[in-house]
């Protein structure tokens, strides 16, 4: 390909005859010209003389110049870039120690990539800054629906790059576990065409990293996009394989899986792609909060990808590194933590804190320890006094034991292979299944039942899931162990201190009647999504007798999956409760009568359709008449998540079928109607990602090749993978795509 096509480069051409003050000086020159084209570099010889033993000749080339020279016989053949390409300049010593071009090939062989020129090793270690971040990422996005071979646009990231030399890493897997990976894909795309995973590949065309989530996923996410936990525990603890989450919650309190990934590092780059991957596979649709543990890599790749996403560390990946990292005061630990969770756990306000921290600092000297110090920097995404006005949903706990995120402990451990592995995630896609259905199925066969006259309890028994009304009920009959005291009132705010007789704690709560707000030091809102007793002793004492509408989260209630925000009269809700379980019990029975015979069936099944076709018609013009005006909903984050948004279907998964899966039925044979599409797998190179979708796979990067070249630039083999992973896939697959298509790879909504 001439590189004339490229416009807009401020480096000259190199000609014969342009001299040099060193040879190390040419090969800078050449370097710059390169990266204004889009290709990367290497030295390809030199030459000294024999007299002086100084340089006298070298020459440069385009990183795919020459051949793979390889034997036939080699039992692990190392993957190469090479492809024949004859691009390369010539530079010779003169006696007066300048140097001169003495040749300059100019044509390659192959696409240029001036867009993603960035991510070619010869060019890593130049000064980010000097590239307009902006300018970069438009670039990439005209050029991805041209060229295959590319790599997916991501930022510099500043500083944070400048630190982060990709070596081309690559995952270290075992002898086969590529093609276990590639089955299990191709059996999950089987049962559901909508099944999501994207691969990447380094320079060396090395498995670098991988991703997938399956079509629940998807849905869960759709329905509970509010909180996600990205947990990388078994990476960081050097488990066998280089697994990391995405962990959400459903409205029973159970862990969702929202995605599963294997890394080869913890670069910036390697989280950027993970995090853009992630994002395109919930339908482009950014969580509102993210949590994670305290990592700067982690840090700068959330806030480039979700700038708007509330980023903040799990509590307990904080506390689990204290012994650790503060290893010398084991002698004060006992009264250190004393201290230490006063200041965290007790400071109401965010200038409370401020001087604790200090005081902490000072009486076990800690100012010039790095760790500690980091932990002030990044205060402001974990101390509980800055995390007002937010709700974790039980995902930031204290320990690992009692988070959510633990319940995948008993799949996975430190030896697990991935063979193991892959057979765990079935059984954890099975349990999922199970556990949700029973759930679903004990809310429509069971009432909760009331333990005491309190007013929050019945309001609550009709309109939280059974889990959720189970820990609020421990609140409101621990109400009865509190004792308050008014400290001090002004205009709007009244403070009280509650004594907790059953902790013997004392707990400060701030109430605002003109706003029905109400705020308790113990933060259980924030931290659980539901008030705690405290705050309800000083609501019943203020005279207010029913939950504030602003503190009852939609993600909690039996209305969770609606696609409609529930509304702040709570009572309608408990009427379409009783509706929604009346008709359900009534459906069941209406099943075992109509079951009993062909006839019987019929008759059932033309009642169904025929109230089902009325109801609709019913409910359609309702909402066509209704005003679109939905501030009167309970939360404004709960609009944003039921904002019309297209849940994908279940994934359906064969097992045993166990009486109450029959919950959750007809959801999984609905989704697995869906018309079959031409399923596929791809694989990235340098930031590529590949994607299966709904609509099968669409490559975005590779160059834009034909089918011999495509062929030269695919290795025989990926190192510790099988050669299917990309015989598979050549070459009538590598077909240029427009930019329009680039949409087809979203979720629908």
């Amino acid at each position: 390909m001439d590189s004339s096509v490229i416009t807009g480069s401020t480096i000259p051409e190199p000609r014969d005859g342009i001299e040099f003050e060193s040879h190390e000086a040419a090969y800078s020159f050449y370097k710059d010209y390169a990266k204004s084209v889009g290709f990367g570099t290497a030295k390809l010889s030199s030459r000294r003389s024999r007299s002086s033993k100084e340089f006298i000749d070298a020459k440069f080339s385009c990183i795919r110049y020459g051949n793979k020279q390889q034997s036939d016989d080699a039992i692990n053949p190392r993957p190469s870039p090479k492809i024949g390409c004859k691009a390369s300049m010539h530079v010779k010593r003169r006696q007066n120690g300048k140097w001169y071009i003495y040749s300059f090939v100019k044509e390659h062989n192959h696409e240029l990539l001036p867009a993603q020129v960035h991510f070619f090793r010869s060019h890593r270690n130049d000064d980010p800054l000097k590239n307009d971040i902006r300018i970069r990422r438009r670039k990439n996005l005209s050029s991805v629906s041209k060229l295959f071979g590319a790599y997916q646009n991501v930022d510099c990231l500043e500083g944070y790059m400048k630190n982060q030399h990709d070596k081309g890493r690559s995952l270290v897997l075992e002898s086969g576990d590529a093609q276990v990976l590639l089955d299990l894909f191709m059996h999950m795309q089987e049962e559901n065409p909508k099944f999501f995973y994207a691969v990447d590949l380094n320079e060396e065309h090395r498995l670098r990293n991988l991703f997938w989530v399956d079509t629940k996923g998807m849905e869960d996410y759709s329905n509970f996009d509010d909180v996600v936990c990205f947990d990388t525990t078994y990476f960081t603890n050097k488990y066998k394989i280089p697994l990391v989450f995405f962990i959400g919650v459903n409205h029973h309190i159970q862990p969702t899986l929202l995605g599963c990934a294997l890394i080869a590092d913890e670069t910036v780059y390697t989280f950027d792609w993970l995090m853009q991957t992630w994002f395109m596979a919930m339908g482009e649709r950014a969580p509102q909060l993210m949590l994670t543990d305290q990592n700067n890599t982690l840090k700068a790749a959330i806030g480039a990808v979700f700038p708007q996403t509330c980023h903040c560390f799990c509590l307990w990946h904080i506390l689990e590194k204290i012994p650790r990292q503060l290893e010398y005061l084991s002698l004060w630990h006992d009264n250190f933590m004393v201290k230490f969770n006063k200041c965290i756990f007790k400071s109401w306000t965010e200038e409370q804190f401020e001087k604790r921290w200090s005081k902490l600092l000072d009486k076990f000297n800690l100012r010039e320890v790095e760790w500690v110090r980091s932990l002030y920097e990044d205060r402001k995404y974990w101390v509980p006094a800055f995390m007002r006005d937010v709700s974790f949903a039980g995902l930031s706990t204290m320990s690992r034991s009692e988070s959510l995120t633990s319940s995948y402990d008993k799949y996975v451990h430190a030896e697990t292979s991935m063979r193991e592995f892959i057979e765990q995630y079935k059984k954890i896609l099975e349990d999922r299944y199970e556990e949700e259905a029973k759930a679903d199925f004990d809310a429509w066969h069971e009432t909760a039942e009331l333990k005491s006259p309190s007013p929050f309890e019945k309001q609550m028994s009709l309109v939280y899931t059974h889990e959720i009304f189970k820990k609020f009920q421990v609140e409101v009959l621990g109400a009865a162990a509190c004792h308050l005291k008014k400290e001090s009132q002004d205009e709007t705010t009244t403070m009280y201190t509650v004594k907790d007789f059953e902790d013997g704690q004392n707990y400060m709560v701030e109430w605002n009647e003109t706003k029905s707000d109400i705020y308790c030091s113990c933060r259980s809102f924030e931290y659980k999504g539901y008030l705690c007793r405290h705050a309800i002793v000083v609501l019943q004492m203020s005279g207010v007798f029913s939950i504030p509408p602003k503190y009852v989260l939609q993600r909690w209630t039996n209305a969770a999956l609606s696609r409609h925000p529930i509304s702040e009269r709570l009572d309608e809700v408990q009427t379409k409760v009783r509706r929604y379980n009346d008709l359900c019990r009534r459906a069941i029975i209406l099943g075992e009568e109509g079951s009993l015979s062909q006839e019987s069936y019929n008759i059932a099944l033309c009642a169904i359709r025929e109230a089902l076709k009325q109801c609709a018609s019913l409910n359609n013009s309702a909402e066509t008449s209704a005003c679109p005006n939905t501030s009167g909903s309970i939360e404004e984050e709960n609009q944003y998540r039921n904002t019309s948004k297209e849940r994908a279907p279940d994934l359906q998964v064969t097992g045993a079928d166990k009486a109450t899966r029959r919950a959750g039925a007809a959801n999984t044979k609905e989704s697995n109607r869906s018309s079959a599409v031409k399923k596929g797998k791809q694989v990235t190179r340098s930031g590529d990602v590949n994607l299966g979708g709904q609509e099968g796979f669409h490559l975005m990067g590779i160059s834009d090749l034909g089918p011999t070249q495509s062929h030269n630039m695919m290795p025989a083999q990926l190192q510790n993978a099988v050669p299917t992973v990309f015989h598979n896939i050549m070459p009538t697959q590598f077909q240029n795509i427009a930019s329009t298509h680039l949409h087809d790879t979203r979720l629908p909504r």
